[in-house]
């Protein structure tokens, strides 16, 4: 999997509305941090979702764009970030490919996609990531705290 110091793979992902976003647009005014969860709707999922949702605030003083990524279409998509007022763009890596390339690993036996946050600053290398099926709540904590460190 990528770590920290190591350059943050490029790419151009469809969000929720079928616009591309690329990495260089997500750093042009600062820091990304790129929340990689298994499923839309899934309660471990809208949890983490949720509290990205809330401390946005936090990350937007911080000059960083948060973006959630997982396998799921853009309708699904659609319909979680509207249920649940999310506040930022959801990519969809449909094939798999970026969690591929990002050395992602699958838990609980290969059966869930893997739960990884990953703070990529404006130079496109890893500053931090946390990797968490279960600790949702580590994932925003660290990256503030990430964030934070280098700014």
């Amino acid at each position: 999997m990528i770590k920290k110091g190591d350059v943050f793979p490029d790419f151009e992902l469809p969000n929720e509305n079928g616009e591309l976003t690329s990495l260089d647009q997500l750093l042009e005014n600062g820091p990304a941090v790129l929340f990689f969860y298994p499923k839309d709707n899934t309660s471990g999922c809208t949890k983490e979702a949720c509290e990205f949702r809330d401390t946005y605030a936090q990350f937007n003083q911080l000059n960083a764009k948060v973006v959630g990524i997982s396998n799921d279409n853009q309708k699904s998509h659609k319909s979680f970030k509207d249920r649940h007022q999310l506040n930022f763009p959801l990519l969809t890596d449909k094939s798999g490919k970026l969690r591929k390339k990002a050395g992602i690993q699958a838990s609980f036996f290969g059966l869930v996609p893997g739960r990884v946050t990953f703070v990529v600053g404006k130079n496109k290398v890893v500053e931090d990531l946390t990797n968490s099926q279960l600790d949702f709540t580590a994932h925003i904590k660290n990256a503030i705290k990430a964030l934070k460190k280098i700014n």
